[in-house]
C-alpha cells in the first residue's frame, strides 16, 4: 500500500491509466433494461476490480440481476464506510457504433456513453481504495438498476446502510458541486377505463377515456407545489385504437418529486381519491411514493470533512448543492446513515448526448475520497 503523503502523487501519475480504464467500461455497454447485457458489464467491472484491488467482486443475484460487492471486515469497535454506486446506464445497445468512447486532449475531457453517470465514479473509487493503507471497513456495493429504480437492488443498499457508519455514493458531482440534498420521487399510473363507441355514427353511446384523462391531468397539474419542491409532470401516455374510435383506454404515467415527507404523503392521498368526471368511465390509480427525500440534515457533518479534506489537498473550497434528482444514496439515508453523495466525476451531461468528464479532476477526486475514508475509518463509530 502507499503512504498517505504520496497517495495524491501516486493517483496524479495515474490520470492515463484511469482514462484507459474509463474507457474499459464505457465501451462494456450496460443499458439498465438489458441483462444480458448488465450481466456481461458485472465480469467488466469485477476484473477491473481485481486489477486494482486485488480481489474479484463478490457476485450477488436478485431478482435476475446482478450486483457486486467487496468488503473488507472492520476491525473489533472500527468504523464501517460504504462506498456506493452504479454500472447500469440510460443508454441502449449499439450507442457506442455511433458515439463511441474518445478523449480530447485539448479540452481536457473524456466523453461516451455513461461515462459521467457514473462509470467514471468507479473508477476513481476503485483508484481510491487501491492506495488505503489499510481498508478494513471498507464495503463497496455496485449495483446494476440504479437508473430504474433500484428494485433488485435496494435490499442490498439498505443491508449495506444499516451496517455503516458512513454512505459515500460515488454518483456524478454537480458541476463539481457535492450533493447534500436530493428530492424525493414517486412514480404513478393513472388508468382511465371508458367504453368504446364508433366516432362518427354514435359518439354519444361511449365514454371517452382519453377525455377523462385529459380533466384529470389538468387535477393533477394543480396538485404541484412547486413553492415547497413538490413537482408532478406527465411523462408517458397513451389512449385509443384507431382515429374513428371512441377510446375505451387511457393511461398517463407521473414523475412527482418532493422536499419533505409530508409533501410525499400529501401528493400520495391526493392523487389516490383522484376520481373521473366523463360519465361511463373509472378510473385506477397505481404505484406511490419510491425514493425518500435525501435531507440535508443527513450529509451536512460528512460535508464539512469533505470540504476539509479538499482544502488540505490543495482542491480548493467545495461546494454544496440540492438537486432534484434521486440516488441510492435517498435509501442510505432513509435508514439513518449519514451520507454524501456526488463524490464521482467533474464534468457535464448526464443522461444527455455528450455527457463528458473532467480528466484532470479524475485523481483530485478519487484524492479526496481516499482522504475521506481514511478519516471515517479512524473515527467513531457513527458520523454526525
Amino acid at each position: 500500500m502507499i503512504k498517505k503523503d504520496d497517495r495524491s502523487a501516486e493517483l496524479r501519475r495515474r490520470t492515463d491509466r484511469m482514462v484507459e480504464h474509463l474507457g474499459t467500461l464505457v465501451r462494456a455497454e450496460t443499458p439498465s433494461e438489458d441483462l444480458a447485457a448488465c450481466a456481461d458489464g458485472a465480469q467488466v467491472v469485477s476484473q477491473l476490480g481485481k486489477e486494482l484491488l486485488g480481489e474479484p467482486a463478490e457476485f450477488v443475484e436478485s431478482g435476475g440481476r446482478t450486483h457486486l460487492r467487496w468488503r473488507w471486515p472492520a476491525r473489533p469497535g472500527g468504523a464501517t464506510v460504504a462506498l456506493i454506486g452504479h454500472f447500469d446506464t440510460v443508454w441502449p445497445l449499439g450507442t457506442l457504433e455511433r458515439w463511441p468512447f474518445a478523449v480530447d486532449e485539448a479540452a481536457g475531457t473524456a466523453t461516451g456513453p455513461g461515462c459521467f453517470d457514473m462509470k467514471a465514479g468507479i473508477v476513481q473509487l476503485f483508484h481510491a481504495v487501491s492506495v488505503l493503507a489499510d481498508r478494513s471497513g471498507v464495503e463497496i456495493l455496485l449495483t446494476c438498476d440504479e437508473e430504474i429504480g433500484s428494485q433488485t437492488s435496494r435490499h442490498l443498499i439498505e443491508e449495506t446502510a444499516r451496517r455503516a457508519s458512513a454512505a459515500l455514493i460515488l454518483e456524478a458531482s454537480g458541476h463539481g458541486a457535492l450533493k447534500t440534498g436530493r428530492k424525493g420521487t414517486g412514480m404513478y399510473r393513472l388508468e382511465v377505463t371508458g367504453r368504446a363507441a364508433h366516432a362518427g355514427l354514435e359518439p354519444e353511446k361511449g365514454a371517452n377515456a382519453l377525455t377523462a384523462l385529459a380533466h384529470l391531468l389538468l387535477a393533477v397539474d394543480a396538485l404541484a407545489r412547486p413553492d415547497l419542491g413538490s413537482t408532478i409532470t406527465p411523462t408517458l401516455s397513451a389512449a385509443g385504437t384507431a382515429n374513428n374510435t371512441v377510446p375505451a383506454h387511457a393511461y398517463a404515467e407521473l414523475d412527482v418529486r418532493v422536499s419533505s415527507h409530508a409533501e410525499a404523503d400529501r401528493i400520495d392521498a391526493a392523487l389516490k381519491a383522484l376520481t373521473t368526471v366523463v360519465p361511463g368511465t373509472s378510473l385506477t390509480v397505481t404505484g406511490g411514493p419510491h425514493r425518500p427525500p435525501l435531507t440535508v440534515e443527513s450529509s451536512t457533518a460528512l460535508f464539512e470533512r469533505a470540504r476539509a479534506q479538499a482544502e488540505s489537498l490543495g482542491l480548493g473550497r467545495l461546494q454544496s448543492i440540492t438537486v432534484g434528482g434521486a440516488s441510492d444514496g435517498n435509501f442510505t439515508a432513509a435508514v439513518g446513515c449519514p451520507t454524501l453523495d456526488g463524490l464521482g466525476a467533474v464534468g457535464d451531461g448526464a443522461h444527455a448526448e455528450g455527457e463528458y468528464v473532467s480528466i484532470a479532476a479524475l485523481p483530485q477526486r478519487a484524492a479526496l475520497l481516499a482522504h475521506l475514508v481514511e478519516e471515517l475509518l479512524a473515527g467513531a463509530a457513527r458520523v454526525g
